[in-house]
């Protein structure tokens, strides 16, 4: 089933409007979708080196307008929802000491996981919640997620054919690699922030 999906995905990338999609999941996951925009960005440069940056910038470009969106959620659904709930349940005053622990390293904590393959979701929405700078979220993530996009362009158009060969060989353990690495972020959040 897995490398169907590859497949299909690498099928796509090649597909006339996969420039649209690859900027629909870029936004998406940046405020509520659980897919990376990983899973169209290197099947699209695999497939099109020449195009490596113009994808990596359509990538950046949405992702750091979905984390917009993402901080929104945050910003405009923490005070009719999340706040009532933890006035409700007594955590008003821990709230208020992570709120501000949260500002304090806001734009490091957003310039860290904007880079990751950490859910920057979590990021966007947590940084609207926490009111963070919105001059700090905007910077860090236009640095992050430009640079993490570009990176990833670089060493796919250098790289090319090597990189695909590995990843069609190693599909199965690069997927239990990248959950791995995903629960090991949930972690670090949960119990460093």
């Amino acid at each position: 089933m897995l490398r169907r999906l590859y497949d299909w995905t690498m099928s796509l990338a090649g597909h006339r409007n996969a420039e649209t999609a690859l900027a629909g999941v870029s936004f998406a996951e940046s405020s509520f979708f659980p897919v990376p925009p990983d899973v169209m960005l290197i099947p699209m440069v695999l497939a099109r080196p020449d195009r490596a940056w113009r994808i990596a910038l359509i990538c950046s470009i949405a992702s750091v307008i979905g984390g917009l969106f993402g901080y929104a959620i945050g910003y405009f659904f923490w005070g009719t929802v999340g706040q009532p709930l933890v006035e409700f349940y007594g955590f008003a005053d821990k709230f208020a000491a992570f709120q501000a622990g949260y500002n304090d390293h806001g734009g490091w904590i957003v310039a860290l996981f904007g880079f990751t393959p950490f859910p920057y979701k979590v990021i966007t929405i947590a940084s609207g919640v926490t009111q963070l700078d919105l001059v700090i979220f905007l910077t860090a993530s236009v640095l992050t997620r430009s640079a993490r996009f570009f990176l990833v362009a670089a060493l796919l158009k250098r790289f090319g054919e090597p990189i695909r060969e590995f990843i069609e060989k190693r599909l199965g353990l690069l997927t239990i690699v990248f959950f791995v690495m995903l629960f090991a972020g949930f972690v670090a959040v949960r119990y460093l922030v």
